[in-house]
């Protein structure tokens, strides 16, 4: 089981990064909100990962918080639910958020992330009420492949895309989002809180 990495940030390319570990490159698959706070490439970064092996893969994903760990390998054991709904879900609320929207029982609020219906959302509420108050301590909603390196918007596309979002949504929620200057991190979190409301 590989629980940690820290080692040398080589690329981002949302939700994906590379981590170059005494020149062995490790693929990490990350959270956005892992995602916006990495440093910039060249500089280290220290990551708590959950190591996954499913009979045709073999995955890592990668948080800079425990909380955001605890609560990915808590959504894990909700039956319904893998390790794409886990991300989307982290990269819309904090840990402390998600705790909150159960423990209130807001269901409507929980279906607003892609790959959760109703039914999910019951048995998130019904499965994790109990446990969900230990996830959260101290971190506010937060608001793959092929996209050239300057393009924020098609960049910010890919990663709502990665997410589970449709492509007509991700084109009006990147569209109502971009302004000029913005990173893709910026419109990735504009469109992110556009969505949860």
């Amino acid at each position: 089981m590989i629980g940690r990495i820290k080692g040398i940030l080589i690329a981002r390319q949302p939700p994906w990064i590379l981590v170059d570990v005494g020149g062995i490159g490790y693929e990490i698959e990350t959270p956005m909100s892992t995602f916006f706070d990495l440093p910039e490439t060249g500089h280290e970064v220290d990551l708590r990962t959950h190591y996954a092996v499913k009979e045709d893969a073999v995955a890592l994903y990668g948080f800079l918080r425990e909380s955001e760990r605890a609560l990915f390998r808590s959504l894990l054991k909700v039956s319904g639910i893998g390790a794409k709904t886990a991300l989307a879900v982290l990269s819309g609320v904090t840990p402390d958020e998600f705790a909150r929207l159960v423990q209130a029982g807001d269901i409507a609020a929980l279906t607003r992330v892609p790959g959760i219906g109703k039914k999910t959302a019951e048995r998130i509420l019904v499965e994790l009420r109990d446990r969900v108050a230990d996830l959260g301590a101290g971190d506010a909603l937060r608001g793959g492949a092929g996209v050239a390196p300057n393009d924020p918007v098609g960049e910010a596309g890919v990663a709502l895309q990665s997410l589970g979002y449709k492509p007509a949504e991700v084109t009006r929620l990147v569209r109502d989002a971009a302004a000029p200057g913005d990173s893709a991190e910026d419109i990735i979190r504009k469109a992110l809180k556009a969505a949860l409301r």
